[in-house]
């Protein structure tokens, strides 16, 4: 082999050509001039089905006005970790928000999702501690879980009953059971059977942490989220919720007891050692948050939406997995080439839609991945119909 061939640029443009060769590789694309659910790359306009901006208040003019006005008096950066110099008042302000929506007595902001996760399971389960995982947990839960050093197991995608035994075979060894599960599952949009888990965890002295990202300012009557949907089952210790998907902005929280956030402050990596994010987006996701609450009609179009996009799919034969009024609508082409055809054919007829392939999802489980806004109207629903009905393949015999 040349030397060139052992170069760092060598070996990654090799496993960038096995990516390629296998249909895996991804690029990104440059977006702009977003309003409501449409967007443009270069001249070209679409339709958006992509994003997770569910309420559709990632372009309200009140959250960018909020943003605006505190850009104009705070700055655009906290210029500190927020344990130092960076905790401004519009980040307690939010917090303080955020705890009183959830109904519960505080919670902590993180920049992401996926540092939230970091942050808060390794913080919360350590050496000694069990942790039981659904095996289709996000990856931010995955990482979290493997940085815990926690003894992990990975149980079948929400059986409750596998649950059960596994955490009976760990028997009185472990010091601590975590159940590690999302409320909404961001890649099949089925829901977290919530009330049982509570029971279960109940019944073996366990704790729940629920990564709700895709729940919260969506689901339940007021949009607290799954548990809401649940029934409004208490007992869920943690639960992670995120201000880039229903509110539009960015960034991240943890929310429960008192204690449980002043423990995450002193002792979540991801918390203690990151400057805070900046101030106007916590304004901003204040004031989406504050919409949200007033004006429960956005989330009615959504799920009224969400039941005319699944139900013109069961009727073309391919009806999705998940609620009737589920707003993560899920193809499931298994094929990685067929899905990338029939995601291309709906890009030419104006429509963006999730490509999901592998390893974002399980080999032999490639899909489109539909998401439902607030924004889209019945129009942009039947359009995008009708274009899956031009763009999927047959569908299989069942």
């Amino acid at each position: 082999m040349k030397e060139s061939d052992t170069s760092l640029d060598g070996v990654l443009l090799e496993e960038l050509a096995a990516l390629e060769g296998a249909g895996l590789r991804r690029v990104l694309r440059v977006l702009h001039g977003r309003h409501g659910a449409r967007v443009a790359e270069g001249d070209h306009g679409y339709v958006d089905f992509s994003s997770n901006d569910y309420l559709g208040l990632a372009t309200d003019p009140r959250v960018a006005g909020a943003a605006i006005e505190a850009l104009r008096a705070a700055g655009t950066g906290a210029t500190a970790a927020r344990l130092i110099s960076g905790h401004h008042e519009l980040h307690a302000a939010l917090e303080q928000a955020l705890a009183r929506f959830l109904d519960v007595e505080a919670a902590l902001l993180f920049p992401s999702g996926y540092m939230a996760n970091l942050g808060a399971i390794p913080a919360l389960a350590e050496r000694g501690d069990g942790i039981y995982a659904d095996v289709l947990n996000h990856a931010s839960l995955i990482d979290g879980c493997r940085l815990s050093r926690a003894e992990r197991h990975v149980v079948p995608h929400l059986d409750v009953e596998a649950l059960e035994r596994a955490i009976a075979r760990g028997g009185d060894r472990l010091r601590r059971r975590w159940i590690v599960v999302e409320g909404i599952y961001s890649m099949d949009g089925d829901l977290s059977p919530l009330a049982e888990l509570v029971a279960l965890a109940r019944r073996t002295d366990a704790w729940i942490y629920l990564d709700d990202a895709h729940g919260v300012g969506v689901l339940g009557a007021t949009g607290q989220g799954s548990m809401e949907r649940a029934g409004g089952v208490g007992e869920i210790q943690v639960v992670m919720g995120t201000l880039g998907k229903a509110f539009g902005v960015a960034g991240a929280f943890v929310a429960g007891a008192r204690a449980l956030v002043d423990y995450l402050a002193n002792r979540a990596r991801a918390f203690v050692y990151s400057t805070g994010s900046p101030p106007a987006l916590a304004a901003a996701a204040r004031t989406a948050l504050e919409i949200a609450v007033a004006e429960p009609e956005r989330r009615d179009r959504l799920r009224a939406n969400a039941r005319a996009l699944r139900a013109g799919l069961a009727a073309l034969g391919w009806p999705p997995p998940g609620p009737e009024d589920g707003h993560i609508v899920p193809v499931v082409i298994e094929d990685s080439e067929e899905m990338l055809c029939a995601a291309a054919a709906l890009r030419a007829a104006g429509f963006l839609v999730g490509a999901i392939r592998p390893p974002t999802v399980p080999k032999g489980t490639a899909r489109l991945r539909l998401t439902v806004s607030a924004a889209h109207s019945a129009d942009d629903v039947a359009a995008v119909l009708r274009a899956l009905a031009s763009a999927l393949p047959a569908p299989s015999a069942p």
